[in-house]
């Protein structure tokens, strides 16, 4: 045994579990307790301590296990190093890995705000982020150092501190673990009572989770010890954590990022599942583990599932599996083609400034009665409000007073989703006129534009900048997208509004092909011409095939892009 790891194995195993009390510690009232998401983490090893917490193939293509006892004490020993050093605002830029997961508890435990980074975007998006975060210090795993190079070249007074991903424990990240677990020995021994694990102040903002800023620069969402904890514990009842008799085994293919992975840490944590880590997206190694690791549950944008199920190596599975679908509407046909394969969709929607899911869509058994066509149409709707939220709205546009006013629930006046409730963001970080936009009226935006069905189900359109208005009617690019990936060649499908002498816009659609087919545009628009639910309006005037859809990090298709393609600008995108 080396060195390293005699050390990290004499510290590991001790002073793990708080044996304090919330008012005894913060002198509250004995019937209430601050609420933060990190007391899940010493509760479930306190629980059941030797059970399997992390699976992860590494950067060095080792297969590492850890407990929740091991995955306590890390994340303690790291809580004890930001504290010992005085960091309270942590930059992490890694990919889903083992020490991802550590920061967020970590980061927490020590009061501080946690700043996930998307490693997708550029040096510069980097360093946009890093520094009007205020991050005092960096945690970046070792493949992702260069994306600092433009950061550090102005801030080179800022630490960062490596974490190298593999099977070995040595390094800048383990080292700082060990020097937190020494510190906590060192200081009388109070382990997880010495730590933030449970709050005073349930309104701190306990992360910053950035927009993508597809157009604009990123915003820094503020979401709160509070919001984290109801809406983890939410995602646990909606996408049915503990549904299985079994442990929830979580693939994560969703990027902690986002969101910080939609709150799903501290769901799974909560419910003692496994968290599957994943350094990127592999759909061969991805079907491996859900067959061979029998995975339970993941969450995906469409576009991930829809290569999923078009994989080479896709087949029916013996046990179903739970997907949370949510970052861009998804079409019925690909829940039709999902649950084929025995991938069960829980289709949810949201944004970043609602802690990711909002809504889902409840299966109804009366469904069940329905054309199969009708029966997944009604589960790509968006649905209701989740369980510790208040009822989605969706409202009038364009009043000049202001004020908010819900349209009909006919399913045809057109209006913008807003929320309320426990699960909506606090703000943007030093932004306040973003902020006073965000939430006007004493509702939160969302941009989206949807109807409101009869059953309160709603059923997102478009995003505002994104509906085509053609002669007068609105064309919802979502809604044609829908119906043009049923054509038997289509893969995928994104569409924008191309100018039009007569009609003043017309939709233009660019698609990819499946594997092994060959699409022509002038076939598939008179194809379209003869599907009963596209209306004549709706035809596109245009069908370009191409390789490949520019998309965010999230899934999404970047119309932006798309409308400058329309442009005659260059095809070449990161």
């Amino acid at each position: 045994m080396s060195a390293a790891k005699s050390r990290l194995s004499g510290i590991l195993g001790h002073f793990i579990l708080p044996s304090g009390s919330p008012s005894s510690k913060f002198e509250l009232p004995v019937n209430r307790h601050g609420l933060s998401p990190t007391i899940f983490l010493p509760r479930a090893a306190s629980i059941e301590p030797e059970v399997q917490a992390i699976y992860h193939v590494t950067a060095n293509q080792k297969v590492l296990r850890r407990s929740y006892i091991e995955f306590a004490d890390r994340a303690r020993g790291l809580a004890y190093y930001l504290k010992k050093h005085g960091y309270k605002r942590t930059g992490v830029l890694c990919p889903n890995t083992p020490g991802f997961l550590e920061c967020v508890f970590g980061i927490a435990a020590a009061g501080g705000t946690n700043i996930a980074v998307n490693h997708r975007l550029k040096p510069a998006d980097v360093a946009y982020i890093l520094a009007h975060s205020d991050a005092e210090l960096i945690i970046v795993d070792q493949e992702l150092v260069p994306l600092l190079d433009v950061y550090r070249s102005k801030n080179p007074h800022v630490p960062y501190i490596v974490d190298i991903d593999t099977d070995e424990p040595r390094g800048q990240f383990n080292d700082a673990i060990l020097e937190g677990l020494a510190c906590d020995v060192e200081t009388g021994g109070k382990g997880w009572n010495g730590l933030e694990s449970e709050i005073a102040d349930e309104d701190a903002v306990l992360a910053l989770a950035y927009t993508s800023g597809t157009t604009a620069r990123p915003k820094g969402v503020e979401l709160t010890h509070r919001g984290c904890y109801l809406a983890a514990l939410a995602n646990v009842i909606e996408s049915g954590l503990n549904y299985h008799a079994d442990r929830c085994r979580f693939l994560w293919t969703l990027p902690m990022f986002h969101a910080t992975g939609w709150t799903f840490p501290w769901a799974v944590t909560a419910v003692r599942g496994t968290h599957y880590c994943l350094r990127k997206i592999d759909y061969p190694h991805i079907w491996q583990l859900l067959k061979k690791e029998r995975i339970t549950h993941f969450n995906a944008a469409p576009t991930v599932n829809t290569f999923l199920c078009n994989a080479e190596e896709a087949e029916r599975l013996p046990d179903p599996v739970r997907v949370t679908v949510a970052a861009s509407p998804p079409s019925g046909h690909l829940f039709e083609q999902m649950t084929d394969l025995n991938l069960q969709p829980v289709h949810v929607y949201g944004m970043t400034e609602t802690y990711g899911p909002i809504t889902k869509a409840y299966y109804m058994p009366e469904w069940d009665a329905v054309p199969l066509k009708t029966k997944y149409q009604n589960m790509a709707r968006q649905g209701h409000g989740f369980i510790t939220s208040l009822p989605v709205r969706v409202v009038k546009t364009g009043l000049p007073d202001g004020s908010i006013i819900d349209v009909k629930q006919d399913g045809k006046e057109i209006g913008e989703v807003v929320f309320n409730g426990n699960i909506c963001a606090k703000g943007y970080y030093k932004d306040p006129d973003a902020t006073q936009k965000l939430l006007s009226g004493g509702v939160l935006h969302s941009g989206d534009l949807a109807v409101w069905h009869p059953d309160g189900a709603i059923q997102v359109l478009d995003r505002a900048k994104d509906i085509i208005i053609s002669g007068g009617e609105n064309i919802s690019s979502v809604a044609l997208e829908s119906m043009l990936v049923t054509h038997p060649g289509i893969l995928e499908a994104g569409v924008v509004a191309v100018p039009d002498a007569h009609w003043g816009e017309r939709p233009k659609a660019f698609v990819t092909v499946l594997p092994g087919k060959h699409v022509d545009g002038k076939e598939v628009i008179e194809w379209a011409k003869h599907v009963s639910d596209i209306s004549k309006f709706m035809v596109p005037k245009e069908v370009e095939v191409v390789s490949e859809l520019p998309k965010t990090s999230t899934g999404k298709v970047k119309k932006n892009i798309l409308r400058e393609w329309v442009k005659g600008s260059d095809r070449h995108f990161d």
